[in-house]
């Protein structure tokens, strides 16, 4: 299971159908959270996907859109009995927000946080994951991120295990686990009774950026990518001078990926109402793009190849 759910989408301005900016992600119970801006601990509550099992906070940049949710969340996890640590990643000077949230907040229970400033490149190792920092082009130093699965196993070929003589039971586990072993004589390695690898999946989240080589390469053949995509193609100039992207180029930049499928997010507060102009903008190039909309939830499937 790999569930993702948008509790934020609004852009720099939140309104009433659109908060701040953050994407839940739950992989099989373990909750990772991109970007925590304002009321994240509140969408968390209305979606009901809980919050005990949230380890890391993965944080694009610093705008106060992107992190002012951070002290609540982490109070109400504390309230709540939380007694593990919880790691918050982000840009140069993460370690420097955390800390000052420490000082500022007079938190009444504490719980271990711990500040983890990465680099385009960096990787975060998970179990059965990891979350790859990748460069990305904002106003401030920023950082998207690419969240891949491990590949998995082939499927067990168990005709082809009965024919090598291998009696259905244990060996079959053993086989699929990729232990090789010994039947009548003769020895039976894996790799002749399970098929290909089969691809883990893949899902990119821009935060707010300009549409960039590293994050097109990153996208590549990803199973979702959730991109920056503010304002309509008319108002090109202004996403240059803001280092936004437009829907179109987010559009553009997940089809020549090949992306599978395409989230547009950071809505302005030009469209909150009427995001219309964006999901034409985007369709143009990517007929089966979407909106995001606050707690709008996908679930990414699992694919043989």
């Amino acid at each position: 299971m790999l569930t993702v759910t948008f509790l934020g989408t609004a852009g720099s301005l939140p309104t009433p159908n659109r908060s701040p900016s953050a994407v839940l992600i739950n992989r099989e119970g373990e909750l990772i959270l991109f970007d925590c801006g304002e009321g994240t601990q509140r969408q968390m509550m209305r979606a009901k996907t809980g919050m005990m099992n949230l380890d890391y906070i993965f944080i694009t940049h610093l705008h106060a859109d992107h992190i002012l949710g951070i002290p609540g969340l982490l109070e109400t996890m504390a309230f709540q009995g939380r007694r593990e640590p919880v790691t918050i990643a982000g840009p140069v000077r993460t370690a420097e927000a955390v800390e000052l949230f420490g000082r500022l907040c007079y938190y009444s229970r504490r719980l271990p946080v711990r500040a983890l400033e990465l680099e385009a490149g960096d990787i975060v190792r998970m179990d059965g994951y990891e979350v790859e920092a990748v460069r990305t082009a904002h106003s401030v130093p920023s950082l998207g991120y690419c969240l891949r699965e491990d590949a998995r196993p082939g499927r067990f070929r168990r005709d082809r295990a009965v024919d090598l003589g291998v009696p259905p039971g244990p060996l079959f586990g053993r086989l699929q686990r990729g232990d090789t072993v010994g039947v009548g004589g003769r020895i039976v390695r894996p790799e002749e009774v399970m098929g290909p690898a089969r691809p883990g999946r893949k899902i990119v989240y821009t935060g707010d950026t300009r549409p960039v080589p590293e994050i097109e390469e990153a996208s590549r053949g990803a199973d979702l990518l959730i991109h920056d995509g503010s304002l309509d193609d008319g108002m090109a100039d202004w996403a240059l001078e803001t280092m936004h992207s437009t829907a179109g180029e987010a559009a553009l930049l997940a089809k020549r990926a090949e992306a599978k499928m395409l989230v547009i997010t950071h809505i302005s507060s030009r469209y909150s109402d009427e995001p219309g102009p964006l999901l034409g903008d985007a369709r143009r190039h990517y007929p089966d793009a979407l909106v995001a909309e606050d707690l709008m939830k996908i679930d990414v499937k699992l694919r043989d190849r």
